[in-house]
């Protein structure tokens, strides 16, 4: 899977959940949309730390002249 598509895919996600806990009356449901966001922002967050982590091995920056 592209990570690039899950984590747009957990930010759309959200946005979308932040949005309806806006809206929602009752407490007992703020804190249903409450914990949705902490499990998706919980989510990101792995992706983030492993991007960082593997920040220091991007070899994008190299060229690819082969094996000689």
């Amino acid at each position: 899977m592209n990570p690039d598509k899950i984590i747009d895919g957990l930010s759309q996600q959200l946005a979308a959940e932040l949005k309806a806990m806006t809206k929602a009356k009752d407490v007992a449901e703020k804190e249903a949309y409450s914990r949705v966001v902490k499990n998706l922002c919980d989510s990101l967050g792995v992706f983030f730390s492993l991007m960082s982590d593997m920040m220091p091995y991007d070899y994008d920056d190299e060229e690819d002249d082969g094996p000689f």
